[in-house]
């Protein structure tokens, strides 16, 4: 990560945190009143997405850190909580909707960490016969902050020292060094985006490659960490069957099929207002420009029985590796699953119900224990 300017919301200025960060990054840093000031800083550069990338600015939260997964009623939802430690990423993925969603998109950090805990015992400490699946890579990468930040630790160690909520860091990157070491309990999910070699050199720029990330993966079930992983956006191409069963067969070369606590599969979407800004910032990028229909959330998706056929293609794959994995739809109706999966979520329960038994196994829930 490259960080070329610093912004500091002058209310937490003399923030613990605040000054860590500050010392860590070794950049001066300017004081603001508030966030509008960074946006008209990155506003007024020739490409404002990129220059995003490249300033941070430390604030508070000031509403809530945890928050429903943004699904919709139209489709299948999981049931997620997001925990929300900070928004934007360095990297830059062509498809990466966050180019759109903040505006302009900015690192911002919150270093209130004191009402961010205080917000995640309250949640804990109700309902601990409900079990919860806590995540913190929904708004950024979970783990792109490791270089100068305690976050990670400070939550794996949280969670550890309860038994019925399991928390999910999901990156792109190998930033895995500073979890070698901890007492996780097995209440934490190290989990990886996964794409092609020809996704991740064309359309992923700036994140670790395949080959490291299975990589990391295998230490990170070394020192014990369950893992998830998740095929989202799965994207059409000349060549793509053959290359995603590659990466199914990398993957379970690397580590092993009891490991994984799920593995998600989601074909591209997209809201209409990104199609821009691809055009723009990646010229070269031809994802936009396949057969796609508007979904029932407003999204561009591909033809049905497109994302049907790859479905299959790749459970067919990981079952042959795997026969009892658990792998589960992002977004789809009942529809799709049948006719990829075999069943619909409400066989079994319900969605929510089937990762909820999955992490009670692997991540040795007990709850009300």
């Amino acid at each position: 990560m490259r960080i070329s300017k610093l912004f500091i919301d002058r209310q937490v200025a003399d923030h613990p945190i605040t000054r860590s960060i500050q010392s860590r990054l070794n950049l001066p840093p300017e004081a603001v009143r508030n966030a509008q000031q960074v946006y008209e800083t990155v506003s007024s550069a020739p490409d404002p997405v990129q220059q995003g990338k490249e300033t941070l600015y430390l604030t508070r939260n000031r509403g809530a850190f945890l928050k429903k997964c943004p699904g919709t009623s139209h489709y299948t939802c999981c049931d997620y909580q997001i925990l929300h430690i900070g928004s934007f990423c360095h990297m830059d993925c062509t498809y990466c909707v966050l180019q759109t969603y903040f505006h302009p998109p900015i690192l911002q950090y919150f270093v209130n960490h004191e009402d961010l805990m205080a917000e995640l015992e309250t949640v804990l400490g109700k309902s601990p016969n409900k079990i919860r699946r806590i995540g913190t890579g929904e708004f950024t990468d979970s783990l792109i902050w490791e270089l100068w930040t305690d976050v990670s630790q400070l939550l794996i160690q949280r969670f550890a020292a309860q038994k019925h909520a399991v928390l999910e860091l999901k990156t792109k990157t190998v930033a895995i060094e500073r979890l070698q070491n901890l007492k996780h309990n097995r209440k934490t999910i190290a989990a990886w985006s996964l794409n092609t070699k020809h996704i991740i050199h064309t359309q992923e720029r700036a994140t670790a490659n395949l080959t490291a990330r299975l990589k990391a993966a295998a230490s990170c079930e070394s020192w014990g960490y369950p893992l998830a992983f998740h095929f989202d956006p799965l994207i059409l191409y000349d060549g793509c069957e053959e290359d995603y069963t590659r990466v199914i067969e990398g993957l379970y070369s690397h580590v092993s099929a009891d490991s994984i606590v799920w593995i998600s599969l989601g074909s591209l979407r997209f809201p209409p207002s990104i199609k821009t800004v691809i055009q723009e910032r990646f010229p070269d990028s031809k994802i936009i420009y396949e057969e796609f229909i508007k979904g029932l959330d407003g999204k561009m998706r591909y033809f049905r029985p497109l994302r049907i056929n790859l479905y299959r293609k790749i459970v067919e794959c990981i079952r042959d590796h795997a026969p009892d994995a658990v792998v589960y739809l992002c977004m789809e109706d009942d529809d799709v699953w049948q006719k990829s999966l075999g069943f619909i979520p409400e066989d079994i329960g319900g969605l929510p119900h089937m990762l909820d038994q999955s992490a009670a196994k692997h991540c040795h829930l007990e709850p009300g224990g």
